[in-house]
């Protein structure tokens, strides 16, 4: 349990960060049109953003032609889990400047395929919550 007993804990914005930093696959959710798109990346965190890849396609489209975005990575062990939600604006990087920062990050595609866009996402809002698992509390104590 947290230190206040709870198994739900908000985390801070740094801790988020943290997180995020130490994690490698998420997933970019859009929306064009009123029809949500998940897509699955793998990412780096590079100054306070989400840093990814992608080749031109639906997912490359739907940014373009909506920017707001919102980035969720998450994990989990035996005992806890967390989850860190980004909502911001995706850019897809064309400047000679942007691209050769974003290349410093050594981000690799997973798979064998040419990615030649990167795509930057610029946080609005970040937040997120740590989970404590445990057995679920008896039904009868909870209306008592």
């Amino acid at each position: 349990m947290s230190v206040d007993g709870q198994p739900i804990t908000n985390l801070s914005e740094t801790e988020c960060w943290k997180l995020l930093a130490g994690a490698e696959l998420g997933r970019l959710i859009t929306d064009v049109g009123g029809q949500p798109d998940v897509f699955p990346v793998n990412f780096v965190t590079q100054h306070q953003t989400i840093l990814f890849r992608t080749a031109e396609g639906t997912k490359l489209s739907s940014i373009v032609l909506n920017q707001d975005v919102v980035f969720e990575a998450d994990n989990h062990d035996e005992t806890e889990g967390w989850s860190v939600i980004v909502k911001g604006r995706a850019n897809v990087l064309d400047t000679r400047t942007e691209i050769e920062e974003a290349e410093q990050a050594e981000l690799r595609p997973w798979i064998p395929t040419l990615k030649l866009r990167f795509v930057r996402v610029v946080p609005r809002e970040i937040s997120g919550r740590r989970f404590k698992f445990g057995p679920e509390p008896d039904v009868e104590s909870s209306f008592a």
